[in-house]
Protein backbone atom coordinates (compact mmCIF):
# COMPACT_ATOMS: atom_id res chain seq x y z
CA UNK A 1 0.00 0.00 0.00
CA UNK A 2 2.93 2.30 0.92
CA UNK A 3 4.13 1.43 -2.47
CA UNK A 4 1.35 2.75 -4.36
CA UNK A 5 1.12 5.63 -2.54
CA UNK A 6 4.60 6.45 -3.54
CA UNK A 7 3.74 5.83 -7.10
CA UNK A 8 0.76 8.28 -7.00
CA UNK A 9 2.55 10.71 -5.35
CA UNK A 10 5.38 10.25 -7.39
CA UNK A 11 3.07 10.05 -10.74
CA UNK A 12 1.22 13.43 -9.08
CA UNK A 13 4.67 15.49 -8.83
CA UNK A 14 5.69 14.56 -12.60
CA UNK A 15 2.09 16.09 -14.23
CA UNK A 16 2.29 19.15 -11.89
CA UNK A 17 5.84 19.88 -13.23
CA UNK A 18 4.63 19.21 -16.79
CA UNK A 19 1.75 21.90 -16.17
CA UNK A 20 4.11 23.90 -14.71
CA UNK A 21 6.34 24.37 -17.85
CA UNK A 22 3.74 24.48 -20.38
CA UNK A 23 3.85 28.24 -21.31
CA UNK A 24 1.54 30.54 -20.48
CA UNK A 25 -0.17 31.11 -23.15
CA UNK A 26 -0.24 27.62 -24.67
CA UNK A 27 -2.24 27.04 -21.32
CA UNK A 28 -4.64 29.86 -21.56
CA UNK A 29 -5.51 29.67 -25.48
CA UNK A 30 -6.13 25.79 -25.07
CA UNK A 31 -5.04 26.08 -28.79
CA UNK A 32 -6.45 23.35 -30.95
CA UNK A 33 -6.97 24.17 -34.69
CA UNK A 34 -3.64 23.99 -36.65
CA UNK A 35 -3.47 26.44 -39.27
CA UNK A 36 -2.90 24.68 -42.90
CA UNK A 37 0.29 27.20 -44.28
CA UNK A 38 2.14 26.09 -41.50
CA UNK A 39 2.69 29.09 -39.02
CA UNK A 40 2.12 29.86 -36.00
CA UNK A 41 -0.91 28.67 -33.92
CA UNK A 42 -3.76 31.03 -34.09
CA UNK A 43 -6.45 32.38 -31.38
CA UNK A 44 -8.89 29.76 -31.28
CA UNK A 45 -10.55 29.66 -27.41
CA UNK A 46 -12.05 26.91 -26.12
CA UNK A 47 -12.97 28.56 -22.87
CA UNK A 48 -16.67 30.05 -23.33
CA UNK A 49 -15.88 33.25 -21.18
CA UNK A 50 -19.50 35.41 -21.10
CA UNK A 51 -16.89 38.22 -23.04
CA UNK A 52 -14.49 37.63 -25.71
CA UNK A 53 -12.64 40.75 -28.04
CA UNK A 54 -11.62 38.69 -31.80
CA UNK A 55 -8.95 40.70 -33.92
CA UNK A 56 -8.18 39.65 -37.44
CA UNK A 57 -7.78 35.74 -38.07
CA UNK A 58 -9.18 34.76 -35.00
CA UNK A 59 -11.82 32.43 -33.86
CA UNK A 60 -12.80 32.32 -30.35
CA UNK A 61 -16.46 31.45 -28.30
CA UNK A 62 -18.80 33.21 -26.02
CA UNK A 63 -20.96 31.65 -23.01
CA UNK A 64 -24.69 32.16 -23.60
CA UNK A 65 -25.23 35.35 -22.78
CA UNK A 66 -21.79 36.50 -23.92
CA UNK A 67 -20.73 39.36 -25.57
CA UNK A 68 -18.25 39.41 -28.17
CA UNK A 69 -16.46 42.42 -29.71
CA UNK A 70 -15.02 42.96 -33.26
CA UNK A 71 -12.60 45.44 -33.00
CA UNK A 72 -11.83 47.71 -35.84
CA UNK A 73 -13.87 46.29 -38.52
CA UNK A 74 -12.56 47.79 -41.74
CA UNK A 75 -12.18 45.74 -44.98
CA UNK A 76 -12.68 42.97 -42.77
CA UNK A 77 -15.84 40.61 -42.44
CA UNK A 78 -17.34 38.82 -39.24
CA UNK A 79 -18.96 35.82 -38.83
CA UNK A 80 -20.48 35.54 -35.72
CA UNK A 81 -22.58 31.79 -34.97
CA UNK A 82 -25.29 31.74 -33.17
CA UNK A 83 -25.92 28.61 -30.98
CA UNK A 84 -29.12 27.10 -29.13
CA UNK A 85 -28.24 27.17 -26.01
CA UNK A 86 -27.62 31.00 -26.94
CA UNK A 87 -23.70 30.39 -26.63
CA UNK A 88 -21.98 32.07 -29.68
CA UNK A 89 -18.85 31.22 -31.79
CA UNK A 90 -17.22 34.34 -33.95
CA UNK A 91 -14.68 34.97 -36.22
CA UNK A 92 -13.22 38.42 -37.82
CA UNK A 93 -11.78 37.29 -41.51
CA UNK A 94 -9.25 39.59 -42.86
CA UNK A 95 -8.58 39.98 -46.61
CA UNK A 96 -4.70 39.83 -45.46
CA UNK A 97 -3.66 37.54 -43.21
CA UNK A 98 -2.09 38.91 -40.14
CA UNK A 99 1.23 37.51 -38.77
CA UNK A 100 0.51 34.56 -36.73
CA UNK A 101 -3.39 34.12 -37.41
CA UNK A 102 -5.77 32.53 -39.64
CA UNK A 103 -6.30 32.99 -43.62
CA UNK A 104 -9.53 33.85 -44.55
CA UNK A 105 -9.45 30.27 -46.04
CA UNK A 106 -8.91 28.73 -42.96
CA UNK A 107 -12.34 30.70 -40.82
CA UNK A 108 -14.65 28.16 -42.31
CA UNK A 109 -12.61 25.18 -40.74
CA UNK A 110 -12.15 26.62 -37.74
CA UNK A 111 -15.44 27.45 -36.94
CA UNK A 112 -16.92 24.02 -37.97
CA UNK A 113 -14.49 22.74 -35.54
CA UNK A 114 -15.12 25.04 -32.63
CA UNK A 115 -19.10 24.60 -33.16
CA UNK A 116 -18.73 20.81 -33.37
CA UNK A 117 -22.39 19.30 -33.63
CA UNK A 118 -24.11 21.83 -31.38
CA UNK A 119 -27.04 23.15 -33.46
CA UNK A 120 -27.12 26.09 -34.82
CA UNK A 121 -30.21 28.83 -34.78
CA UNK A 122 -28.30 31.82 -37.10
CA UNK A 123 -25.25 33.09 -39.33
CA UNK A 124 -24.53 36.48 -39.24
CA UNK A 125 -21.69 37.71 -41.80
CA UNK A 126 -20.96 41.40 -41.39
CA UNK A 127 -18.67 43.85 -42.70
CA UNK A 128 -17.36 45.26 -45.95
CA UNK A 129 -19.39 43.13 -47.92
CA UNK A 130 -17.94 45.10 -50.78
CA UNK A 131 -14.29 44.09 -50.56
CA UNK A 132 -14.47 40.54 -50.47
CA UNK A 133 -15.37 38.34 -53.24
CA UNK A 134 -16.83 34.82 -52.08
CA UNK A 135 -13.78 32.55 -52.88
CA UNK A 136 -11.30 34.27 -50.63
CA UNK A 137 -13.27 31.55 -48.44
CA UNK A 138 -12.22 28.94 -50.21
CA UNK A 139 -8.73 30.24 -51.39
CA UNK A 140 -7.01 32.94 -49.57
CA UNK A 141 -5.57 36.02 -51.27
CA UNK A 142 -2.12 35.22 -50.04
CA UNK A 143 -2.59 31.93 -52.05
CA UNK A 144 -2.34 33.01 -55.07
CA UNK A 145 1.44 32.17 -57.01
CA UNK A 146 3.10 35.01 -58.67
CA UNK A 147 1.59 33.86 -61.68
CA UNK A 148 -1.69 33.63 -60.50
CA UNK A 149 -4.19 36.88 -60.52
CA UNK A 150 -6.63 36.15 -57.34
CA UNK A 151 -10.10 37.46 -58.53
CA UNK A 152 -11.32 40.67 -57.38
CA UNK A 153 -15.28 41.47 -56.44
CA UNK A 154 -16.83 43.80 -59.35
CA UNK A 155 -19.46 44.48 -56.63
CA UNK A 156 -20.77 43.69 -53.86
CA UNK A 157 -22.09 39.90 -53.66
CA UNK A 158 -23.82 38.96 -50.22
CA UNK A 159 -25.49 36.00 -51.80
CA UNK A 160 -22.26 34.55 -52.76
CA UNK A 161 -20.96 35.56 -49.82
CA UNK A 162 -23.75 33.73 -47.84
CA UNK A 163 -23.30 31.00 -50.28
CA UNK A 164 -19.64 30.10 -48.92
CA UNK A 165 -20.35 30.57 -45.51
CA UNK A 166 -23.15 28.17 -45.76
CA UNK A 167 -20.71 25.67 -47.33
CA UNK A 168 -17.93 25.86 -45.64
CA UNK A 169 -19.45 25.64 -42.53
CA UNK A 170 -21.92 22.77 -43.81
CA UNK A 171 -24.86 24.77 -42.24
CA UNK A 172 -28.39 25.38 -44.55
CA UNK A 173 -28.08 28.19 -46.88
CA UNK A 174 -31.23 29.78 -44.76
CA UNK A 175 -29.24 30.03 -41.69
CA UNK A 176 -27.05 32.76 -43.39
CA UNK A 177 -27.75 36.45 -43.19
CA UNK A 178 -24.60 39.02 -44.66
CA UNK A 179 -25.08 42.65 -43.91
CA UNK A 180 -22.82 45.55 -45.44
CA UNK A 181 -22.12 47.47 -41.76
CA UNK A 182 -19.86 50.64 -41.91
CA UNK A 183 -16.29 50.63 -40.46
CA UNK A 184 -16.01 50.44 -36.70
CA UNK A 185 -16.22 48.27 -33.94
CA UNK A 186 -19.04 45.24 -34.02
CA UNK A 187 -20.53 44.18 -30.83
CA UNK A 188 -22.81 40.77 -31.26
CA UNK A 189 -24.71 39.59 -28.39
Amino acid sequence: MIELKRGVATLAVALAGTVALASPSTAADNTLYEPTHGGPRAAISLAEPDRATITEGQVKEVSPGGVITYPSVTSCLTVTVRLRDGGLVGAHASLFQVAGELRSDEIPAALKHLIGNRPVTAVQVKGAVGAWHPSYFVKAIESYGEEEQPPYPARPDPEGLADAVSQGLELPRSLVTVEDVPDGDQIAG
